[in-house]
């Protein structure tokens, strides 16, 4: 009952949200940092601050998320927090002895006007990064944006940094990779291993956020692109940058300052994304798709084909970050499903324009909205007013289903009562085929559950 008040009737919002689908901006710094070997995040304001982002990591991967603060008392909140980053560098360098310090700003040290730039060379001029040590900053205001952008902008911030350009080329491919889960990472990896490009990835949080028990406690894990690494992309031959939102910006800087040339591509969910990210990878590396990858594919096409009836003309309803919709909801489409209802916290007009290529002919009647106001609670009035068959995001769509008794596939950010996301992907062919193969699971539940004995079927 905990959403059974919300009202069929919708009225014009124009400055209230409510249950807001995105979080905060620091959060994807801190994500986007972690994927750096040797790298701690700072979060730039109150403890409260940090501990939020935290938390809320730590309960999507079930993994200790490490991560300092500059603890703003009242003090810093009027006066500014230079002294307080300064010593703050001073002793994460001294106490926990990371490779790089990754700082990212709060809603308080933003409004408050501190300047990330010039505490981080009055460091450096007063000796309080050691040699060999690193600190990169991203400016992540929580009151615009979301975690999305606050990814994106700490990407560029590492892009600013370290990437170095000589006169040798060399035939690698940065895969810059947007916002997914490190299972992810490694199957993006994986596939273009499988066709021989030599690739460096970042960030990469695999084997960073979700490691083995094995009773030995590391504080930086062996996971994460490494210094080198980082460096090196800048005589890459070539980028990739995986997601609009979450890259596009890193991808461009880094061709402005090392002139490595880039394409964009989708987050490969799905079967055309997939195709497109092969594609992207084989042209950039200059080599052939082998027969291994189209095998994969034609096991995605089969169990398309085997199920299709149990899917057809279902209607969804889908929520989550614009990089990941966008290719989920195209492959909803490619199933003859029905993705009706479409919400993003992440602001882009770029987002409406691609809903309405890929659903204006096919699913005229669906609706999508981005940034301000696109909502769970406008999301709730749509579902009252013309129910759907199935909700596809992150956890917090868990009221709605329980409250309309509709089958929920939980995806994206963040997943905070079930596991599996960080362990087996949802990109690639192979993450298509454990899409279906959840979704195909749920409707077979339900009906397993709703019918009667004289229906209840040994073979569905």
């Amino acid at each position: 009952m905990l959403l059974r008040h919300t009202p069929k009737d919708s009225i014009e919002r124009k400055a209230l949200t409510i249950n807001p689908a995105k979080t905060c901006q620091p959060i994807g710094a801190m994500y986007a940092a972690l994927g750096i070997h040797g790298c701690l995040p700072h979060s730039h304001g109150s403890q409260g601050c940090c501990s939020y982002h935290r938390s809320t990591l730590t309960r999507h991967y079930k993994e200790p998320i490490m991560a300092a603060t500059s603890s703003f008392t009242e003090g810093a909140s009027v006066f500014g927090g230079q002294a307080n980053l300064l010593q703050a560098i001073t002793n994460i360098f001294e106490i926990y002895e990371p490779e790089i310090i990754a700082i990212h700003s709060t809603c308080l040290s933003e409004t408050i006007g501190d300047d990330l730039n010039q505490i981080i060379q009055k460091a450096s001029d007063d000796g309080k990064i050691p040699l060999g040590k690193h600190v990169i900053y991203a400016n992540t205001p929580s009151y615009v944006g979301s975690h999305v952008t606050g990814y994106a902008n700490m990407l560029k911030g590492i892009i600013r940094y370290f990437p170095e350009a000589t006169e040798k080329k060399t035939d690698f491919i940065n895969l810059i990779s947007g916002w997914v889960e490190p299972s992810d990472m490694k199957e993006m990896k994986r596939l273009a291993k499988m066709m021989g490009a030599k690739t460096i990835m970042f960030p990469d949080t695999s084997d960073v956020v979700e490691t083995s028990l094995d009773g030995d406690y590391k504080m930086y894990p062996k996971g994460g692109t490494t210094i080198s690494e980082l460096i090196a992309s800048g005589n890459s031959k070539k980028s990739i940058g995986i997601g609009t939102w979450a890259t596009k910006e890193a991808a461009i800087a880094l061709e402005n300052k090392c002139k490595v040339p880039f394409a964009l591509t989708d987050v490969p969910i799905g079967l055309q994304a997939t195709d497109r990210f092969i594609q992207a990878v084989a042209k950039a590396a200059e080599i052939s798709i082998p027969d291994s990858i189209t095998n994969e594919r034609g096991k995605l096409v089969d169990v398309i084909a085997d199920m299709h009836q149990y899917l057809y003309g279902k209607r969804v309803a889908l929520w989550g970050d614009p990089d990941q919709l966008i290719p989920l909801v195209e492959f909803l489409v490619d199933l003859d499903m029905k993705p009706v209802y479409i919400v993003t916290g992440t602001p882009g007009k770029l987002f409406e324009q691609k809903m309405k290529e890929i659903l204006s002919e096919k699913v005229p009647e669906a609706k999508y909205k981005a940034g301000e106001g696109a909502d769970m609670f406008m999301m709730h009035q749509w579902i009252k007013n013309e129910p759907v068959d199935l909700l596809i995001g992150n956890t917090y769509g868990k009221y709605i289903s329980r409250d309309e008794n509709i089958p929920f596939l939980r995806m994206g950010f963040p997943i905070l009562d079930r596991i599996g996301h960080s362990y087996f992907p949802t990109v690639g062919y192979m993450g298509g085929l454990r899409i279906l193969e959840k979704i195909l699971g749920l409707f077979m539940d339900k009906q397993d559950a709703e019918s009667p004995e004289t229906s209840f079927e040994l073979v569905m």
